[in-house]
């Protein structure tokens, strides 16, 4: 189905966890991307309901709350005000913004489960799980710490070790201890339910074989867990915090439904549903919701960091699939990691910049803007205060708000105040406003595809044509020798602002407004939720907007430059790196010198990885499959005990191309991956850009 055949569109944010405020990380992955979107297809006039919400169930919550001797409920009812609170003041413009602690949310997870359970998808498991003597309980995913079996880190969580990525079960864990008690876990019967995720896995093989427009990032991730064969996953956990199990479904099949409550990752994307219920509840039509999540007419879209795919993509649309009435996702446009200064964002070392302290000090367009720039769309993207200033001051400053600052400091001085009369415009006039016309399609195709940082560049191009045309035309110098040709040029000028005040309202919101107060246009659609759809749209914005003889309203600075000891403030309030190698490490020595004769007869080349995939038997290996644009190469890389396969799909490398093949494991390697070893042994990927199979020298 095309994107003009869907009626409808409904966007879901991943649900934040409800035990801390936001930071740059959730805003670059999941947030900031999918408000851009809304708010583009808002003002195209679509039907558009952006639905999102605190997640407050779940382990991570009560081991916060175990750690501070609180309850729970005393976590989210501090960190729900707080990330609501910072999320208006960033300008997320969420139709609703619910929390899974709702009533609502219970009953539609509990009704999701029963369907599920009346047509007998779950299967029933009785087993023998960790359980903690002195805390009284079954020990679930992060209650329990131990030894990873992939890579030998002691302090692996019995859901993930975040050292290699590996995803495991607390029974997994070699040597596993409790995290509350620090006791030795011993084994007790337990029964849950399970859902077979095998079962559907023709069915989803099927269905993700019809999105080939998914990044590859995505499809790659997707398709590495289905080569392994989907197995059935516990939906149930012994807890004393979450939704509970049905009592009814438990009793018709003789259970003891007692401390059982319904696991984080089934009810959480059912928060969705939640969320979409009671919006449609509060708008006044509380049956209004089925329209977005059961009528065919309607394009879904999951936006999400890269950490959610599995989620969103395999394990949420086969529960979709189990219970028969709902829409598949669209899409699931998911973004990869942000960095911040060159490390890995850490919030326990504080390696993070918290957008409630941002909002204290500095304009959220400013953020809203920079980030846009740098969001990890293919690759993870690295976040710095310097490029920020620069981002600040050479492009919203001495771009966008100087041409903006000119054309209203002409009109005033030199108009009258007032829009001038376009009187037989010459070539350069023409040409402009005819280029003006293809802004709003190129702008707005980039966002209908997800490429939100090529729709801000776009965007900033039409300033940056603004201010050549303002230069090109010398307005200071015609207002001397020919008063209509300046007036012209101050028409022309103030018709981009005009348009510009339109197309850069999804990653300016705020700026936006101030634009159109200045220029004093009214009538133009919203894009906030719930607004009318009538007056000027986003494909009107390739027209001249501005009628002749209308009055302006006062000019002021757009945007101000921020200053050196600004950004060095922000820098301070950084922790340490997460890792920083030790100084006492040598360093490999430098090889013997060879010529330049040598060198060039290496052909490094740039390529994306496709597939990867772990070899049998082998610990250091990954078979990669590489385009290098004219064609595709087998390489092996001794890297599996540093990568999740996984996690290169979609990644841009450096390939040496004419390395003679080798034979490893009984395959051939066509070359070699360049990797950056540091001191303490750990691999990087070299990471450039390029199209494939562009030479590097």
């Amino acid at each position: 189905m095309s994107q003009k055949d869907f009626d409808r569109i409904l966007v879901t944010a991943a649900l934040p966890y409800a035990n801390g405020p936001i930071h740059l990380g959730h805003l670059a992955g999941a947030y900031l991307p999918p408000d851009m979107f809304c708010r583009y297809q808002r003002l195209k006039g679509k039907d558009v309901v952006f639905v999102c919400g605190s997640d407050e169930m779940g382990v991570a919550i009560m081991i916060r709350a175990r750690n501070e001797g609180v309850s729970p409920k005393d976590i989210v009812d501090r960190y729900h005000p707080m990330i609501t609170d910072s999320f208006e003041k960033f300008g997320m413009s969420f139709d609703n913004f619910s929390r899974t602690t709702n009533e609502i949310h219970s009953e539609t997870s509990q009704e999701f489960f029963r369907n599920l359970a009346e047509k007998d998808v779950f299967s029933l498991k009785t087993e023998q799980q960790l359980f903690d003597p002195e805390a009284g309980m079954f020990l679930a995913d992060r209650f329990v710490v131990g030894t990873c079996p992939s890579c030998g880190n002691d302090n692996a969580y019995g859901d993930q070790c975040e050292k290699c990525g590996t995803t495991l079960s607390p029974m997994e864990l070699v040597n596993p201890r409790s995290t509350i008690t620090d006791a030795t876990p011993e084994l007790r019967e337990t029964t849950h339910w399970y859902l077979p995720l095998g079962d559907f896995q023709e069915r989803l093989e099927k269905w993700i074989d019809t999105h080939p427009e998914w990044k590859p990032n995505v499809l790659g991730q997707i398709k590495s867990w289905l080569n392994d064969g989907l197995r059935e996953r516990a939906i149930t956990r012994d807890v004393p915090w979450g939704v509970p199990v049905p009592q009814d479904v438990a009793e018709k099949i003789g259970v003891d439904a007692s401390g059982k409550v319904i696991y984080v990752w089934f009810d959480a994307p059912i928060g969705y549903i939640s969320a979409t219920k009671e919006w449609a509840k509060e708008q006044g039509k509380p049956e209004a919701w089925k329209s977005y999540w059961q009528d065919e007419k309607t394009r879904l879209v999951h936006f999400i960091g890269k950490d959610n795919i599995v989620f969103h993509c395999l394990m949420f649309p086969a529960m979709l699939m189990a219970h028969g009435a709902y829409v598949l996702p669209d899409n699931v446009p998911a973004n990869e990691f942000l960095n911040i200064e060159g490390s890995k964002l850490s919030t326990s070392r504080n390696w993070a910049v918290w957008l409630h302290e941002y909002l204290e000090d500095l304009d959220p367009d400013l953020l809203r803007y920079a980030l846009a720039t740098m969001l990890p769309e293919t690759k993870d993207a690295d976040f710095n205060w310097n490029e920020f200033q620069t981002r600040v001051n050479s492009e919203l400053a001495d771009v966008l708000g100087n041409f903006v600052n000119r054309t209203m400091t002409f009109a005033h001085r030199f108009a009258k105040g007032k829009v001038p009369e376009l009187v037989k415009p010459d070539a350069l006039d023409q040409e402009v406003i005819e280029k003006l016309k293809t802004f709003p399609d190129r702008i707005g195709s980039a966002y209908d595809n997800y490429r939100n940082r090529e729709a801000v560049f776009e965007t900033m191009a039409l300033a940056r044509m603004g201010n050549k045309y303002f230069n090109d035309s010398e307005p200071w110098h015609s207002r001397k020798t020919n008063a209509q040709q300046c007036a012209n040029t101050i028409h022309v000028s103030l018709q981009i602002c005009a348009s510009l005040a339109v197309l850069m309202e999804p990653v300016l919101p705020f700026s936006a407004i101030r634009m159109r107060k200045m220029l004093g246009m009214e009538g133009v659609r919203s894009s906030e939720p719930g607004q009318s759809k009538d007056g000027i749209s986003w494909d009107d914005a390739g027209q001249c907007l501005l009628p002749v003889g209308q009055k302006l309203g006062e000019s002021e600075i757009l945007f101000s430059k921020i200053e050196d000891d600004v950004i060095e403030e922000q820098k301070a309030k950084l922790g340490g790196p997460e890792e920083e190698v030790e100084t006492s490490e040598p360093y490999e020595p430098v090889k013997e010198i060879i010529t330049y004769d040598d060198f060039v007869k290496l052909d490094f080349r740039m390529g994306t990885v496709l597939s990867a995939e772990r070899i049998p038997k082998s610990k250091k290996l990954l078979k990669l499959q590489i385009d290098l644009g004219f064609e595709q190469r087998q390489i092996l890389a001794g890297a599996a005990e540093h990568f999740e396969p996984e996690s290169l799909v979609g990644q841009q490398v450096a390939v040496v191309a004419n390395l003679a093949p080798r034979k490893m494991m009984g395959m051939e390697s066509q070359g070699m991956v360049l990797m950056a070893e540091d001191r303490t042994g750990a691999l990087s990927i070299m990471q450039s850009t390029g199209e494939d199979g562009a030479v590097i020298r």
